[in-house]
């Protein structure tokens, strides 16, 4: 038999705490439910973007969406 593997640990991307990767954790990559409403609010804010150029989205009477 093998050991079993040390539990997998990745940083918080907001704040850098360690945060332990597994089922029970709900705000993973996040250390807290704080940590993941920051980042939330700042994509929402346009802070945080994805590069690139942006995408004109158009939306007809019947709500379909064309770029």
């Amino acid at each position: 038999m093998t050991a079993p593997s040390q539990p997998l640990t990745v940083k918080c991307p907001n704040c850098g705490r360690a945060v332990l990767w597994a089922t029970e954790n709900l705000f993973k990559p996040f250390c807290s439910e704080r940590c993941k409403l920051i980042d939330l609010g700042e994509w929402a804010n346009e802070d945080k973007r994805i590069p690139g150029d942006p995408v004109d989205i158009e939306i007809d009477d019947e709500n379909n969406l064309f770029q």
